[in-house]
C-alpha cells in the first residue's frame, strides 16, 4: 500500500501527541519526522509512555530541507510559526495547520486578535477554514488546511445549519463553554498556578477570547448576516473535553422538533455527528477519546427559547482528530481511518 510521508511539527504538545497516536493507526500514513524545538534527540515516549514500543523516529529540530522528503506537514505550533513553514512549502506539500495562523481571512483581523503581524499574507488565499462536515469536497482546491479551534468546533457545528435556514434569531445568542485544561496547552500549569486547576472552575477571556473572531467570521459567512453573540469560556477541573451550552431565541413558526429535525437531516450522512433525541442530557464523558460531536436540542420554560448542548473531545474532534478527518476527506480515504 502506498503511504504518504508526514512531518509533525510541535509533536510534543497535547495536540501533537494526540496527532501521533492517531496517525500511527492510519494505514496510509508514515510518520517520517517528529519535530520539536526543545526536545531534540528525545523519544516521543518521553512525553507519553503509551508510545514507548511504537516504531517512531526520534525528535529532531525542524529545518526546511525536511520538506523535500514529505507529502504532508502537520503543524501544532504556537501562533505565527506555521506561517513561516508555509512560506517554504514545496509544490507537493500539503499543510494541515492546527494553530490559528490561517483561520482568519483578514490579516488585519489576525493582527487585531492575535497581536502578531501576519507574515504569510499571500498564502491566506491558498487556505481554507476546514470544519470537515461543512467543507468536505472543497478541501482539494487548497494547499493549506486550517483546522478550526476547539471551542468554535463545538459551537459552529450545531449553529451553522439552523442559522442558514433562519430557524433561530441571529441577534442575541449566548454561548457558555467549559473546557478541560488541556485546551490551554502544557503551559497551563504555570499560567494558572494560582487557580487550583484540579478543583475549581475558572472563567477567562470574558468578552474578548480570541476564538470570538473565527466564530463570528464563520457564522456571518454561512448566515449572510451580522450574527451577534456573547461567548464566555471556562477552564474546568478535567483534563479533556468541551461542553458548550448555547441559548437561542427561536423564530415564530419554528419548534424544537423542527430545529432538531433540521440538524438530523443536515448531518444524516456524517459519521461523527450525533444529533440525540430532543431534551437529551449529554456530558463530555459521552465523547472523550473519540472524534464524535454529540448535540442535543432542549426546551426551556419559555416556549420562544431553546438550549443546545454540544460536546466534543477538545484534543480529538476539536484538534488532532479533526485534522485526520480532513486528511481523509482530502484523499478520499475511509473517514474512519486513524479515528476508530
Amino acid at each position: 500500500m502506498l503511504k504518504l510521508n508526514a512531518l509533525i511539527a510541535g509533536s510534543t504538545g497535547y495536540i501533537g501527541i494526540q496527532l501521533v497516536k492517531l496517525l500511527i493507526k492510519h494505514p496510509n500514513i508514515n510518520i517520517k519526522y517528529l519535530c520539536g524545538n526543545t526536545s531534540k534527540g528525545k523519544s516521543i515516549s518521553y512525553f507519553d509512555k503509551s508510545l514507548k514500543n511504537k516504531k517512531l523516529p526520534k525528535i529532531i529540530k525542524f529545518n526546511n530541507n525536511l520538506l523535500n522528503d514529505v507529502d504532508l506537514i502537520f503543524t501544532a505550533l504556537p501562533n505565527g510559526e506555521a506561517q513561516k513553514i508555509s512560506n517554504k512549502m514545496l509544490k507537493n506539500n500539503i499543510l494541515f495547520d492546527l494553530s490559528a495562523d490561517f483561520r482568519l481571512k483578514s490579516y488585519k483581523e489576525y493582527l487585531r486578535w492575535y497581536k502578531i503581524k501576519h507574515n504569510s499574507k499571500k498564502n491566506i488565499k491558498k487556505s481554507i477554514y476546514a470544519l470537515p462536515e461543512i467543507v468536505k469536497n472543497k478541501l482539494k482546491k487548497f494547499k493549506i488546511i486550517s483546522c478550526p479551534g476547539c471551542y468554535p468546533t463545538s459551537i459552529l457545528l450545531p449553529l451553522i445549519p439552523i442559522l442558514k435556514k433562519e430557524l433561530v434569531e441571529s441577534n442575541n445568542i449566548i454561548i457558555d463553554s467549559k473546557s478541560g485544561y488541556s485546551g490551554a496547552g502544557r503551559g497551563v500549569h504555570k499560567k494558572y498556578i494560582n487557580k487550583n486547576l484540579y478543583e475549581s472552575l475558572s472563567a477567562y477571556g470574558v468578552g474578548f477570547h480570541r476564538h470570538n473572531s473565527e466564530i463570528k467570521q464563520e457564522l456571518n459567512n454561512y448566515s449572510k448576516k451580522n450574527v451577534k453573540f456573547t461567548f464566555t469560556p471556562h477552564l474546568s477541573p478535567m483534563f479533556r473535553g468541551i461542553l458548550s451550552t448555547i441559548y437561542l431565541n427561536i423564530k415564530n413558526g419554528t419548534s424544537i422538533k423542527k430545529i432538531s429535525l433540521e440538524l438530523k437531516n443536515f448531518y444524516k450522512n456524517d459519521k461523527f455527528i450525533k444529533i440525540l433525541p430532543e431534551n437529551s442530557l449529554i456530558s463530555t464523558n459521552d465523547v472523550i477519546n473519540t472524534n464524535y460531536c454529540y448535540v442535543s436540542v432542549c426546551k426551556t420554560m419559555d416556549k420562544n427559547k431553546i438550549i443546545i448542548l454540544s460536546a466534543i473531545d477538545n484534543l480529538i474532534k476539536g484538534g488532532a482528530g479533526q485534522a485526520v478527518q480532513n486528511l481523509n476527506y482530502y484523499f478520499g480515504y475511509n473517514l474512519k481511518k486513524g479515528l476508530v
